[in-house]
């Protein structure tokens, strides 16, 4: 794995709350071998996941698998069209939410590139809001 630069743009849309918007630049690890791409970085204070490891994973069908390990655990996996019901395990307690996939695509490759995700959570059928993420990986 080499160290990269990593910029996170994201917005989560909540029902009956303005939109928040982050942008994180931080730094992490890259790999991109036999059509598989892994990016790894810690979460900061501003995702509120502080110490978090984040792993997203991108195979060569293109699906993207995002795990948290820490304070916050879970496993997401993104395939546009299909919807997962995962575990969120977090300090307060574990949690069932519904994750549907909106938008997953990945142009990462050997220097980097870029990812972009778009999914809804709900939790008991009840939409509880929709996240947009668009990750940049750059060599260091």
């Amino acid at each position: 794995m080499k160290k990269v630069r990593i910029t996170v743009k994201g917005t989560q849309t909540v029902p009956e709350n303005p939109e928040e918007r982050i942008e994180l630049l931080t730094d992490g690890h890259y790999s991109h071998a036999a059509g598989e791409s892994v990016l790894t970085y810690t979460e900061s204070e501003l995702t509120g996941m502080e110490g978090v490891k984040t792993t997203f994973r991108v195979n060569n069908q293109g699906i993207i698998t995002l795990t948290r390990e820490g304070e916050v655990n879970s496993v997401m996996v993104f395939e546009p069209g299909k919807k997962q019901t995962i575990l969120y395990d977090t300090p307060f307690g574990v949690t069932t939410l519904g994750v549907d996939t909106i938008k997953a695509s990945s142009l990462l490759g050997n220097r980097g590139g870029e990812l972009e995700l778009e999914y809804a959570l709900d939790a008991g059928n009840l939409r509880v809001g929709v996240n947009k993420f668009k990750i940049k990986v750059r060599p260091m």
